[in-house]
């Protein structure tokens, strides 16, 4: 019986002794990561290369020397993965708080402009690294056709869906046509949905700027949108000055033959900066609007139009005649009936 209790006695107080030297060497971990901040950071701005798991090593070193016993060093990931949370992956300046975090969750965030998080251990999938937007294009993706097809949704509505692509300056008339022509479309029964290039940036491309490679994504986002509504069957009408005759080609590209219409307001500038509805020719020419087209950013005007609105002399044909124009052309292309 005294020899049971005894060798009890041993066993728990092993128990005890391990837990307790475990217990301690997480907390003297954290307290040498803390102290070995600044040399961690004085190696890391010397050697570009310096990682988490070379820092690791260089912890697990100091804490050998103090005493400690020779864990593996895969317990460090296990613990910082334990206690590691989604939000230690958002990305964040590279600031001396940052830094400091990046010591408990084995991120390790470069200096450099572009802000991208570099890490270790990306075990959990959630870091994001730089071009992960294209790598995380799935090709095992596949078209899946309804039932219900284009031809069954135009035969609903009687009428045929398509895009009608009204491009030119600012001033030129784009919104006032698109306005005229789906009020008269409206009045004969025909279903219709105007994209304005205004109207889409406060809400689907707000996140988008003005420069070039953004402006070629705007025309490329209301261009897939446009083919949406035309395969609903709704007779799509695109306000956009699209400066970029590459852009609108890359838009009819993506329709059936015959079903990008473009109208070109082919409208001097004179008599659109004379217009300046919104005032941003005077804006721009006062230098306070950057890269605005046809004042120091180019328009490269459609070769191959199926239609035209021009002046008459000096005179600018009314909404209703230039709607008619385009309503015309409709009728005679059977978009206006099924």
């Amino acid at each position: 019986m005294h020899r049971v209790f005894q060798v009890n006695y041993l066993n728990t107080r092993a128990f005890y002794r391990l837990f307790f030297v475990i217990f301690f060497r997480i907390l003297f971990e954290e307290s040498v990561c803390i102290l070995l901040h600044n040399d961690a950071t004085s190696i890391r701005n010397r050697s570009p290369s310096f990682n988490s798991s070379l820092r690791i090593d260089f912890v697990g070193a100091q804490l050998r020397k103090l005493g400690f016993a020779n864990f593996p060093t895969t317990s460090f990931d296990f613990r910082r993965k334990l206690f590691s949370t989604s939000t230690d992956l958002a990305p964040v300046k590279a600031n001396k708080a940052s830094r400091m975090s990046s010591l408990r969750t084995g991120i390790e965030i470069d200096s450099n402009e572009a802000g991208v998080i570099n890490s270790s251990d990306d075990s959990s999938g959630l870091i994001l690294h730089e071009g992960s937007a294209n790598a995380s294009r799935s090709m095992n993706i596949v078209w899946h056709k309804c039932s219900v097809e284009k031809s069954d949704r135009q035969e609903l509505l009687q009428q045929k869906g398509c895009v009608i692509w009204i491009t030119g300056l600012s001033g030129s008339g784009k919104s006032t046509l698109s306005c005229a022509l789906t009020r008269a479309l409206h009045s004969r029964g025909k279903l219709t949905y105007v994209l304005d290039g205004d109207n889409v940036r406060h809400g689907l491309n707000s996140d988008l700027t003005f420069q070039p490679e953004d402006r070629a994504e705007n025309i490329r986002r209301i261009g897939e949108v446009a083919k949406l509504f035309s395969d609903a069957g709704v007779i799509c009408i695109a306000s956009v000055i699209s400066p970029y005759r590459k852009d609108r080609d890359a838009c009819r590209s993506i329709l059936p033959e015959g079903d990008f219409i473009e109208v070109f307001m082919d409208m001097p500038l004179r008599v659109c900066e004379a217009r300046d509805p919104k005032g941003l020719y005077k804006l721009a020419r006062a230098g306070k609007i950057k890269g605005f087209t046809g004042v120091d950013d180019p328009y490269e005007p459609p070769l191959n139009s199926e239609i035209i609105i021009q002046q008459e002399g000096e005179v600018c044909p009314s909404p209703e005649v230039m709607a008619e124009k385009v309503i015309s052309y409709l009728d005679a292309k059977g978009y206006l009936q099924a």
